[in-house]
């Protein structure tokens, strides 16, 4: 008969039991909790033979053994009528964990399990006797297994997989374990996601996602871990959205009517349940450098994060092929069950007897198992038996099979490890506000500062103020000294005037004669005097006044002198300073960095332990020093700039030196930094200097900076159609092609981000490559490059949802086209928030337009929506998704099909 799929709702009617009360010995044996435990070699115990009543040894003290547990299927209807006159071929003794199986009326084997669990057993007491202590491990951060094996029709999908919807009595350990997973953990800190897939005719196929349908099985050289990579992971918030989850992954499971079972599975099925729980680590302190104990420092606690899976099995039936009746594609199905079956058996069988090889790798099915069998998981197996004495060897078969398993023997092991992720996103919150804190204390300075200069400088002023007024007073009272004199002088010259006028006047005899011209004589030697000694006086006053000029002018000099020294002194003081404050600087940058470097190689080598002095340190960086000589250096380029000029700087980019070449493209990506240089360098040629020097230089160095300098030019609108123009977006794609160092893929996934916003460019830029370019920088796994790449996307569907809305587009989205939607959808709840912002709003505007609706529902977007709707820490994203499910008929349709509730 042809496959179908199964519906997810329906139930085994053999076993729709109602709930009984428990038996005798009803109660569970409680799991061994323990850290590690190391590996026990083969037992040496023989199995109990085929015709005796021996039972196997008890290894109940084996932390790490295989628990095995044996349910028994009621008689359906069928066997009621036709073996109505035989009685069960299998006796079950509970009190006693013992099973009888019966060759005749008078002749049984007797063997004994962890559990015995009658026909009467329910579900509850099923799922605290197998799932529950292997449940109470994966909390306790160990892996575990909880497996279903047996013969077609007895009871293996019932016991494991029903949802309880109608009866909450018949759910079953899927449904019981994530409730008790739940209930264990916080979601405010851990996290437990979901992967649900088939082994179908040896391929693994997605039960969440159908059109992945070829997953390929990836094992660690090291490690020996299987991890399925590509494989849809859901992230489980509730009980319900599990449920709906379960439905969705059963509708696509594979099941075929035989003549053994009207619904039979045709397929092995898997649910993945993997626990991600916060410990809080120990306290670590280290003592400062002269080893005193009050400067003790404590470090920030690394968060433990335990990492742990729960796998739950859903085998399909071994059947006989003359009992199933099966045929056609019936029968190739049931052929590819029974080797991978058989292959589970060959191991089983090595590794309880020992063997030094075990062949894990004849089957997919034992591959996808390494872990469980002979592995570090916790694992517990129910078989699953029915009575009807026609299917005695069957019976027999699975017994078997399951004392087999009993003789295996895991190694537990803790899965805990560092939360490196939470410990640097703390560092960078202390960090920022360390920062914060010193830009305050900064400002502050500067402030006090130019206060003090303030006040220096008008006490100077007032002093020059106060001297210039003395010596203008000074001056004046020379002058007024110096006319007072001139004018008592006048003042004698006109009365020894007035006296030699009266003496000539006087009558005169000639007997007088004489004595008159001897008193003339006396008179004008007298006036001669007079005026030698005033011109002395002028001399004398012209000379002071020299002096009392030049004296102020010296101290004019003095003065000057004394500020030009002062200002030097300063200046030499402050050069000093910063050039120790640099010097200091580079070695703490360059420890920095090589403990930055020791510890990636770590992480990456998945080494634990101490984390290095670096990552305590980097609080300790002091940013004003990188203020301060950032500052220097851009100082340095303007005077730079104003001296060369610009055409000579750009001539050096055709230099034949490599170093000049890099000097040169240095400090023209400088200037690009700077708003108003930007004109002009593309008016002198730059940026087609910059686009040769990228195409035609090989140097890494050259590519990032080149790189970094046209993504500021791609920032003006103008310069973006010159970029496409000239080629630009080719040159980049070809440097996003060879290059492997983050930072230049960072700056060349910024310039094209940039590019993308531009509404006028994007046919073009598609057309030569620039969607491809920016995804495949993805594969850098740099959060900075992804954080550029992201950011392009959400630039890019933005314009393309701004001409959807005005009419200028029709069609799917080309991002869409050049597969840029599983990236998108994988990482719209990534750790860094740069990352998951623009994630979030590249889903929200591709959604906008209803052509894309088809692909964002098979390709798993309208989950994201949902999550973003709810749980997006800004507003505006979450209002705009919100608006888009809300005016989406498509979309309102698919979440009435999975019946969400929105």
């Amino acid at each position: 008969m042809a496959n179908n799929y199964r519906n997810g709702t329906s139930n085994r009617s053999s076993l729709a039991k109602t709930d009984r009360p428990l038996s005798v010995n009803s109660n569970s044996k409680p799991a061994v909790k323990s850290r590690s435990f190391p590996a026990s070699g083969p037992r040496k115990s023989s199995p109990a033979s085929l015709g005796s009543a021996a039972v196997p040894k008890d290894y109940a003290g084996v932390p790490g053994r295989v628990r095995v547990a044996v349910r028994l299927r009621t008689r359906n209807a069928e066997e009621m009528l036709a073996d109505a006159d035989f009685g069960d071929c299998v006796e079950l003794l509970p009190e006693l964990k013992r099973l009888k199986l019966r060759k005749n009326n008078w002749d049984a084997e007797t063997y004994e399990f962890d559990e015995v669990l009658t026909e009467f057993a329910s579900q509850k007491r099923v799922y605290q006797a197998v799932a529950k202590p292997v449940v109470e491990s994966v909390l306790d951060g160990y892996n575990g297994t909880v497996m279903a094996y047996g013969q077609t029709g007895t009871g293996k999908t019932y016991t494991l997989g029903p949802l309880g919807e109608e009866d909450p009595a018949t759910r079953g350990i899927m449904v019981r374990a994530m409730e008790d997973i739940l209930a264990g953990v916080s979601l405010d800190t851990d996290s437990v996601t979901v992967s649900y897939l088939q082994l179908y005719m040896e391929t693994i196929q997605d039960l969440l996602d159908p059109t992945n349908d070829n997953i390929s099985i990836a094992e660690d050289p090291k490690t020996g871990d299987v991890s399925l990579p590509g494989v849809t992971l859901v992230e489980i918030r509730d009980q319900h959205s599990f449920v709906e989850l379960l439905k969705l992954g059963e509708a696509h499971r594979f099941a075929a009517n035989t003549k053994l079972n009207t619904e039979s599975s045709r397929s092995h099925a898997f649910l993945m349940v993997h626990v991600k729980r916060s410990v809080e680590g120990r306290d670590v302190a280290h003592s400062g450098e002269n080893g005193n104990n009050s400067h003790m420092v404590k470090t920030l606690k690394p968060p433990i994060v335990r990492k742990a899976k729960l796998v739950v099995v859903d085998l399909a039936g071994s059947e006989r092929i003359d009992k199933s009746g099966s045929e056609g594609h019936t029968l190739e199905e049931a052929k590819s069950i029974n080797l991978s079956l058989s292959a589970l058996g060959k191991c089983i069988n090595s590794l309880a007897e020992g063997s030094a090889y075990v062949p894990v790798r004849d089957s997919k099915l034992t591959r996808l198992l390494r872990d469980s069998f002979g592995g570090t998981a916790r694992t517990s197996l129910v078989i699953t038996i029915g009575p009807s004495p026609r299917h005695r060897g069957e019976t027999a078969s699975t017994i078997l099979f399951g004392q087999r398993a009993m003789k295996v023997e895991n190694m537990l092991k803790l899965k805990e490890e560092f939360d490196y992720k939470s410990l640097a996103r703390r560092l960078d919150i202390q960090l920022d506000k360390l920062i914060a804190e010193h830009e305050r204390q900064q400002k502050a300075f500067e402030n006090e500062i130019e206060r003090i200069t303030i006040e220096a400088q008008n006490q100077i002023s007032e002093t020059e103020r106060n001297y210039a007024d003395a010596l203008e007073k000074e001056r004046l009272k020379y002058q007024k000294d110096y006319m007072e004199s001139i004018k008592k002088l006048e003042e004698r010259w006109k009365i020894n005037q007035q006296k030699q006028g009266s003496d000539r006047i006087m009558v005169r005899s000639e007997d007088d004669c004489s004595d008159v011209a001897s008193n003339a004589k006396d008179s004008m030697a007298s006036i001669v005097g007079e005026l030698t000694e005033v011109k002395k006086l002028l001399l004398k006053e012209t000379q002071l006044r020299k002096a009392a000029e030049e004296e102020v002018n010296n101290l004019k000099i003095q003065v000057a002198q004394w500020k030009r020294s002062e200002m030097l002194e300063d200046e030499e003081h402050q050069k000093n300073k910063l050039e120790e404050e640099i010097a200091l600087l580079q070695s703490q940058l360059l420890q920095i960095s090589f403990e930055a470097d020791e510890t990636r190689r770590r992480l990456d080598r998945g080494e634990s332990g101490k984390i290095p002095g670096g990552l305590d340190s980097l609080t300790q960086v002091r940013q004003p020093q990188l203020k301060d000589a950032g500052n220097g250096e851009k100082a340095s380029i303007a005077k730079l700039f104003e001296q060369v000029g610009l055409q000579k700087i750009l001539s050096l980019l055709e230099a034949e030196d490599a170093d000049v070449q890099i000097h040169a493209v240095k400090v023209v990506a400088n200037l690009a930094a700077e708003e108003s240089n930007q004109e002009k360098i593309v008016e002198a040629g730059g940026l087609t200097s910059l686009l040769m020097l990228l195409g035609s230089s090989k140097d890494e160095t050259i590519h990032r900076v080149a790189a970094g300098a046209i993504a500021n030019l791609a920032m003006n609108e103008t310069n973006q159609e010159l970029i496409m123009t000239q080629g630009g977006i080719g040159l980049l794609s070809t440097t996003a092609a060879n290059a492997e160092d983050p930072q230049t893929l960072r700056m060349v996934a910024g310039a094209i981000a940039n590019l993308c916003g531009n509404d006028k460019l994007q046919l073009k830029l598609r057309g030569e490559g620039g969607i491809k370019a920016l995804l495949g920088m993805v594969r850098c796994g740099h959060p900075d490059v992804l954080a550029q790449v992201a950011r392009g996307i959400a630039n890019f569907a933005k314009c393309e949802s701004r001409a959807s809305t005005q009419g200028t587009k029709t069609g799917r989205s080309l991002l869409i086209d050049d597969g840029a939607l599983p990236w998108i959808v994988q990482n719209a709840n990534n750790e860094a928030s740069p990352i998951r912002r623009h994630i979030e709003l590249a889903l929200c505007h591709l959604a906008q337009h209803d052509m894309n609706a088809k692909d964002m529902i098979s390709g798993g977007a309208l989950w994201e929506l949902v999550r973003i709707s709810r749980d997006c820490s800004r507003e505006d994203i979450r209002t705009l998704a919100h608006r888009t499910l809300t005016s989406s008929p498509a979309f309102q349709a698919e979440m009435r099909r999975l019946r969400i509730d929105y």
